[in-house]
């Protein structure tokens, strides 16, 4: 059963997006995505104070089955890259929303965040991404 977290905006592209209490973001993959990827083998994360627009390629990410890019869902600087997934990629499939984010942005405009789906509107698009 894929879970989805009620506190995080998506992206039709399917990364999540966490507020942070600093007013910074946290972005992931979610569990939709990660489940249709299958075992992740290797997580390529953007650089360090990449600055980085809302839809560009920020990293990639490669299953068993196929490689996929990460998109950055809005703008930003990055801050912060999960180092964990060099060692461990498999964390992506067993904590998509906790361990196994990828990376954190400094937001250009926090408020971009609000042009992504909630946990609903996500919900009806894998829904009917599906069909």
């Amino acid at each position: 059963m894929v879970e989805f977290s009620g506190d995080l905006h998506y992206a039709k592209s399917h990364e999540w997006v966490r507020i942070e209490d600093d007013g910074s973001v946290t972005v992931g993959i979610s569990d939709h995505a990660q489940e249709a990827l299958g075992d992740v083998v290797f997580v390529e994360l953007p650089e360090l104070q990449m600055v980085i627009a809302a839809g560009d390629e920020a990293g990639v990410v490669e299953s068993v089955k196929a490689a996929s890019d990460i998109y950055a869902p809005i703008s930003g600087t990055v801050i912060a890259v999960n180092e964990l997934l060099d060692d461990a990629p498999e964390t992506v499939n067993t904590s998509p929303y906790i361990d196994g984010w990828f990376f954190k942005l400094q937001p250009d405009n926090l408020g971009d965040v609000q042009n992504l789906m909630d946990v609903n509107a996500y919900e009806t698009f894998c829904e009917n991404e599906e069909h």
